[in-house]
């Protein structure tokens, strides 16, 4: 079977739901996302469940801290092999090349601008950029400095497809399926719209755990794509 090219965000209350998660949607996906949520409740566990789901695992951390630091948490998780590992763009030049020293062999994914953010959230922070400004610059020096993935919203990934090399995995959250709620997202498009403007990778939650039927759902939007 040909798995779609979604990433399953498994961001459950424990680590039961999270494992029947994982296992429903396995066959239909390529890649299963543990944040912060899961991770720092279930740590390793929650990467075995990944491993064991046959599926790419994407550990999406968001580091963000002074270079030294960074390279320590990359260097803590190694023993996962992490196929994605993130990193905050705005942590800068130096800390994205220190991740990418500590883990050669992940991805080292560059996280532009929250699909939470929209122009009023970034001046509120002092970033006086509109968000496909700031995501795109944030992109090319991600990649300047080693990161071989980025995620930006699917608003800004056409405009970054063709601001970075051909190789360079482009990830986009903030994928609703058409009549779906949005959430606590602003910057969103429809999956068929995030890969046809130059996405590789799309990060999908709520839609598809929060359904009656987790595996239904994405099996349909994986033959949607």
């Amino acid at each position: 079977m040909l798995k779609g090219p979604i990433a399953v965000a498994l961001d459950g209350p424990d680590l039961a739901t999270v494992a029947g998660w994982a296992h429903a949607v396995a066959p239909h996906v390529s890649t299963l996302k543990v944040g912060l949520e899961a991770y720092l409740r279930d740590g390793a566990a929650a990467v075995e469940v990944v491993r064991t789901a046959g599926c790419a695992l994407f550990l999406d951390l968001k580091l963000h801290d002074i270079p030294n630091t960074v390279a320590g948490a990359a260097r803590s998780v190694s023993h996962f092999a992490p196929d994605y590992l993130t990193v905050h763009a705005l942590g800068g030049r130096d800390m994205i090349r220190a991740a990418v020293e500590a883990l050669p062999g992940t991805r080292i994914t560059a996280v532009t601008v929250l699909t939470s953010m929209d122009a009023q959230a970034l001046a509120d922070v002092g970033i006086a950029t509109d968000p496909l400004t700031t995501a795109v610059r944030l992109a090319v020096l991600a990649v300047e400095a080693g990161a071989r993935a980025i995620v930006c919203s699917p608003l800004e990934v056409a405009a970054i497809r063709a601001a970075v090399p051909n190789d360079i995995t482009l990830i986009t959250p903030g994928v609703r399926p058409a009549g779906t709620a949005l959430g606590d997202q602003r910057r969103v498009a429809t999956p068929q719209q995030a890969l046809a403007d130059g996405a590789d990778l799309v990060v999908i939650g709520r839609p598809i755990t929060g359904a009656a039927d987790p595996a239904a759902a994405a099996a349909a939007i994986a033959g949607s794509l």
